[in-house]
């Protein structure tokens, strides 16, 4: 199968420094250097759409704007990238849901994902008026995703549920496709209802080893539910001409870290109750040594970012290499980011999409030749 990549859009601000925030902590003051206007999203869309990224991913939560709102304006903008929408079933009907996702669809020719996001932060699930604990989320996303799945299906839905409820629900008109269902986490409620409901299941950066196992596990949850699910990994990215190069970078953006706000952060972050979140902090314990959890995997970015909190960092022969690592165990999406966005877009896009291209595993959505890659010597990854 083709290597599918997806870019980000960064509604929480961009910056040359890392932006922080995320799972309950707010976004940094780094956000405030380039702000999210539809205007800068949309140069990054088109960027990402040129170098052949097939999509882009927009977070949710109170540190960003809203995804919903944000890329049906950016679309506008943009021919043919498709969009990533991380909302979070608790806050919407499934009713409204399935029928904002078919107007979307409608109007957008067909361009929507949705990342769904049960939401691991009691405490900012109260700040929405959302009360319940975190098992009783599941609970209600599985709910959920049943109501919108039938919905879509163009069925008439009674559902009274132990969290939802509807009577005589039915969309008058059908999403053309159905958007495809993306979703995350590591706790043994997650993963049932993404066995059940989802398309693709998404992880964060763990190193390969981590990641082999989420991957056996979920696919055996599926398959006792007689489904097979695809799987994707979210990443940040830092490549360059030379490992050198790359790991300078790296180098830049952790010497920027203040510390009392990686401090304020860790803190914030300590009291998550999200399993996958407490999977990141482990990978560097709040210190900003041995930051290289695997070759050319970098956890620096989780000491003032919640969420996907690694990087791949080296050259692009080796951020390929690495790609390949993760292809081998099952994971054909690659949701990236970068900081700057705009920048990395194409640090990536003309450095790595090449020479997977060259490979035989990845093909530019619009049928076009990557833009060949420079001939660089190639740089080891050295010792770090």
């Amino acid at each position: 199968m083709s290597l599918t990549f997806r870019w980000f859009l960064p509604t929480n601000g961009d910056s040359r420094h890392v932006v922080g925030g995320g799972h309950g902590t707010p976004a940094t003051a780094s956000g405030r250097d380039r702000p999210p206007t539809v205007a800068y999203l949309s140069q990054i869309a088109r960027a990402a759409e040129d170098l052949g990224f097939a999509g882009a991913l927009t977070p949710t939560g109170a540190w960003c704007e809203d995804a919903w709102l944000t890329t049906a304006m950016v679309s506008r903008h943009t021919e043919r990238l498709k969009f990533l929408v991380a909302f979070r079933p608790g806050f919407v009907s499934p009713t409204l849901a399935a029928q904002m996702a078919s107007t979307f669809q409608r109007q957008t020719g067909g361009r929507l994902l949705l990342n769904v996001v049960t939401g691991g932060e009691s405490h900012e699930q109260r700040a929405y008026g959302d009360f319940l604990d975190k098992d009783a989320r599941y609970r209600r996303t599985g709910e959920f995703l049943h109501i919108v799945r039938q919905l879509w299906d163009g069925k008439s839905v009674d559902l009274h549920g132990e969290h939802l409820r509807v009577e005589e629900a039915k969309l008058a008109r059908l999403p053309d496709p159905v958007p495809e269902v993306y979703f995350g986490g590591s706790s043994p409620a997650a993963g049932q209802v993404a066995a059940r409901y989802a398309d693709v299941y998404l992880t964060w950066g763990e190193p390969p080893a981590q990641v082999a196992g989420k991957v056996a596990w979920v696919r055996k949850l599926a398959a006792e539910h007689g489904r097979t699910l695809r799987f994707g990994i979210r990443l940040h990215v830092i490549t360059r001409d030379t490992s050198e190069q790359a790991w300078a970078e790296a180098d830049r953006l952790l010497d920027g870290f203040d510390p009392e706000t990686v401090r304020a952060v860790q803190t914030g972050l300590a009291r998550s109750e999200s399993e996958g979140q407490q999977r990141m902090l482990a990978l560097h314990g709040g210190s900003r040594e041995s930051l290289e959890i695997h070759p050319n995997l970098w956890a620096g970015i989780g000491l003032v970012r919640g969420g996907a909190g690694t990087a791949l960092v080296g050259s692009h022969d080796e951020v390929a290499e690495r790609i390949k690592e993760y292809h081998a165990l099952g994971i054909d999406e690659f949701v990236l980011s970068g900081y700057p966005h705009l920048e990395e877009a194409y640090w990536f896009g003309e450095g790595v999409l090449p020479r997977l291209q060259a490979q035989g595993l990845w093909q530019h959505p619009d049928g076009q030749r990557a833009v060949p890659p420079a001939q660089v010597p190639f740089a080891g990854a050295g010792s770090r």
